[in-house]
């Protein structure tokens, strides 16, 4: 009995129980999703699918940029053979850089629609099989499951872009295109997963069902693609006070993931035409010369014209990029008509923003699934409840 009664105070201290780690959290709630969401033979039979609908899609592309330089070459040669096959370096690399683009395009337009949607029902569901409760009062924390839940539904996409590589990384055989701008390209797709997933996985902890957060993920997602845009050719129509249309503000499209992939295209081609054309007119960077804006690839002549590529038309010429004159001693030199701060300058900053955004967005998932309520005790500061204290104990 005396030994008992010396026991009974150790009975009662209480030894703190140690919390697993976030990435050990992080893992835990990671494996618990994947071994449900790639299970089976449904997800080789689903990215078979998708390598060959996308390979399809890149032949067809080459066929349509093939049958493009057939008809430039009928228009400017007069014969109809001149680019045939990629044959000429400079429809090889334009080959290149018209499948890239399109294959980019396409990535983009993908990712855009399943980040949202692998991401809508991560914490609804927990809620609509009543598990989200079960797992708050384990000893993983909120960021470990809000963090595991957005990896673990974005790891299906991240399996989709990174498959695609192998068939992306092709146009190396046709030129045009550099290693550093597939890296960008696939920086910005990236960027666009994360965000848009995390925009998904927002709406997915405030609403209650998966249906209603699915449906308010995808307006989000049209406003910040079709609606950025239109609200910036919008602003640009309506602009006009007198003195001449004012440029919109580029902030506007700083979360429009196509405006990222144009910036990118831009970084591929030779000169001012295209989509560098669409990048000057959004940061105001649009070449001015004495005889009008050129297209394509310009020659110097000592008399100080310039003649552009596959024309005999000489243009007079006066003061070019950032007060240059077109004034080369032969006409070996090419003057690239797109001047370096048009380029490389939107994706960073899309980038940067789709960051942010996760950031905020995944943090407010994080209050959300601690308290499992609305918006009105979203913002208060997080005190201990009797769950907490539970879980402790």
């Amino acid at each position: 009995m005396s030994g008992n009664r010396l026991l009974r105070p150790l009975a009662r201290l209480r030894l703190p129980r140690r919390r697993p780690g976030l990435p050990t959290g992080i893992a835990a709630i990671m494996v618990k999703d994947l071994r449900g969401r790639m299970r089976g033979r449904r997800t080789y039979i689903v990215l078979t699918v998708y390598l060959v609908l996308l390979g399809g899609f890149a032949w067809m592309l080459l066929q349509i940029n093939e049958q493009t330089l057939v008809a430039q070459s009928c228009r400017d040669f007069s014969s109809c053979g001149g680019f045939r096959g990629g044959g000429d370096a400079l429809g090889s690399a334009s080959i290149g850089r018209g499948i890239f683009v399109g294959l980019m395009m396409l990535l983009t337009l993908i990712t855009a629609v399943l980040s949202p949607a692998s991401t809508a029902g991560a914490i609804s569901g927990e809620r609509e099989r009543q598990t989200l409760d079960l797992l708050t009062v384990t000893p993983i924390t909120s960021v470990a499951i809000v963090l595991g839940k957005l990896l673990s539904a974005l790891a299906w996409v991240f399996l989709l872009i990174f498959a695609s590589i192998p068939l992306t990384a092709l146009v190396f055989a046709f030129g045009g295109v550099a290693p550093d701008d597939i890296l960008r390209g696939y920086g910005v797709l990236l960027a666009t997963a994360v965000g848009f997933g995390s925009v998904g996985l927002f709406f997915s902890g405030l609403l209650q069902r998966t249906g209603a957060a699915t449906g308010l993920t995808y307006v989000m997602t049209l406003l910040l693609t079709i609606g950025s845009a239109f609200y910036w050719v919008f602003l640009g129509a309506t602009s006009n006070d007198g003195f001449g249309t004012r440029r919109p503000a580029e902030v506007v499209l700083y979360l429009n993931p196509f405006v990222a992939q144009a910036d990118v295209a831009c970084g591929t081609e030779i000169g001012f035409s295209g989509w560098c054309s669409i990048v000057g007119s959004i940061t105001g960077d649009v070449p001015t010369f004495g005889g009008g804006v050129i297209d394509g690839q310009v020659k110097c002549a000592p008399d100080g014209s310039c003649q552009t590529f596959g024309s005999g038309v000489a243009v007079p010429v006066g003061p070019a990029f950032n007060g240059g004159v077109c004034a080369a001693p032969d006409c070996s030199s090419d003057i690239a008509l797109a001047s370096g701060a048009s380029r490389d300058r939107l994706w960073p900053r899309i980038v940067a923003s789709y960051l942010a955004l996760s950031a905020l967005l995944t943090f407010l998932s994080v209050r959300l699934v601690g308290r499992t309520s609305g918006w009105r005790q979203l913002l208060r500061p997080r005190r201990p409840g009797r769950r907490a204290v539970a879980a402790d104990a």
